[in-house]
């Protein structure tokens, strides 16, 4: 009775996991196993070179592999910026898996663009500095902040370090204490309401807020 109780529950668990394990990318199917690949630092998302768009039914699907860790959200951010691509630049000179504009490397401490491109350690670092940096000067925002609503939207402190690494934190301040009325769109439509709800809710407080953070 026991091998049959767990022979059943093995079964529920396989018909689960199989009816999540294939996906569109363009007219092609493939095999959820085959795209996403463990790393030592993260998730990572294994595109064909000809396929290079892939057709999520759900945006929560991600969920399913990511959660809601902090791990979870640098891989959900990294894969809205670029795909989970470290060698990635924009048409506007953003590097890496998590797109860094030069400015911004700059105040971390980092000086050569190329050398951060090839080096995956660097970037997952200058991100987790980052968020510390945003987390810093927007603390009293965030306390302020969180729990509210906003044009709809609960306010989390991940949805406020998301918008302040698409918009800055001052855009983000912005935002808050005009309580929406002063919005931020970037070059490829992004605004910081978008990124406030998309990234809701995620656990960001391993990463404590710094000053003057750098490399």
């Amino acid at each position: 009775m026991k091998r049959w109780i767990g022979f059943l529950g093995h079964l529920a668990i396989i018909t689960i996991l199989t009816s999540f394990a294939t996906y569109r990318v363009k007219n092609t199917k493939v095999d959820v196993p085959d795209l996403l690949k463990v790393h030592n630092q993260g998730l990572l998302f294994d595109f064909p070179e000809e396929q290079t768009h892939i057709e999520l039914e759900k945006d929560e699907f991600l969920n399913v592999f990511l959660g809601k860790s902090y791990q979870g959200f640098k891989d959900a951010i990294a894969f809205k910026e670029s795909q989970g691509d470290y060698s990635s630049v924009n048409t506007l000179g953003y590097l890496g898996k998590y797109q860094f504009g030069r400015s911004t490397l700059r105040l971390m401490g980092v000086k050569d663009g190329d050398a951060f491109l090839n080096d995956p350690a660097l970037q997952e670092k200058v991100f987790n500095l980052n968020v510390a940096r945003n987390k810093w000067i927007l603390r009293r925002d965030i306390k302020r902040f969180v729990g509210k609503r906003i044009n709809g939207i609960t306010i989390t402190e991940s949805g406020i370090v998301a918008a302040a690494h698409l918009a800055g934190a001052g855009n983000v301040k912005k935002y808050l204490r005009s309580y929406g009325q002063a919005d931020f769109s970037d070059a490829y439509g992004s605004t910081v309401a978008y990124y406030m709800k998309k990234f809701a809710g995620f656990d960001v407080s391993v990463i404590k807020a710094k000053q003057k953070p750098r490399i």
